[in-house]
């Protein structure tokens, strides 16, 4: 990915919904994998609507967001598996990463609520995925140490997350990608 998060914060400072980076990417994902028809346009138009009062720079902003959309769609449907979620770095405190995380979560779950899916549209399986997002934002992060244990933990949840964005896209973007096809 060639936006991280210090950029994408500068690209969000304008937004009315005061996302983190991750949250944003999370509702990137979210639109995308949900099936959203025009996943690029949804996206933008919730982080940085056009107003008559806009100034040039947020029509750079947008052109850059645009070019996040276009390589993460990309990396989404990639067989060599390259879409990764827009998190801080493992130089960053844990605490740091596990909100980051937190936020992508949320910002997938939202995207998912804009677009009007809910569990039923999914597969037994995708439901309980869903069902641990939803546990995933009631995590207390408040007391979260610098641990192996926590560390390897926050791995494992991370994976799951990604494996989870994949499945939610093979079932809904997935399925209609091939429909249309048909």
């Amino acid at each position: 990915m060639d936006i991280d998060c210090e950029e994408m914060s500068r690209l969000l400072e304008a937004s009315a919904l005061s996302p983190t980076p991750s949250e944003a990417h999370g509702m990137l994902c979210g639109v995308i994998c949900g099936g959203d028809a025009t996943p690029e346009q949804t996206w933008i138009d919730q982080l940085l609507p056009k107003t008559d009062a806009n100034a040039p720079p947020l029509d750079a902003a947008r052109d850059r967001l645009r070019s996040l959309v276009t390589q993460t769609q990309a990396d989404i449907v990639s067989p060599d598996l390259g879409f990764s979620l827009l998190l801080p770095d493992e130089s960053r405190p844990l605490a740091e990463r596990a909100t980051a995380l937190y936020d992508w979560v949320r910002g997938f779950l939202y995207a998912l609520g804009l677009l009007g899916v809910s569990e039923r549209d999914f597969s037994a399986q995708t439901q309980e995925v869903l069902r641990d997002f939803t546990d995933l934002t009631r995590m207390d992060l408040d007391d979260l140490e610098d641990s192996e244990e926590n560390e390897s933990a926050l791995t494992d949840v991370t994976e799951f997350v990604w494996a989870a964005a994949l499945l939610v896209h093979a079932e809904r973007a997935g399925a209609r990608d091939e429909s249309s096809q048909s």
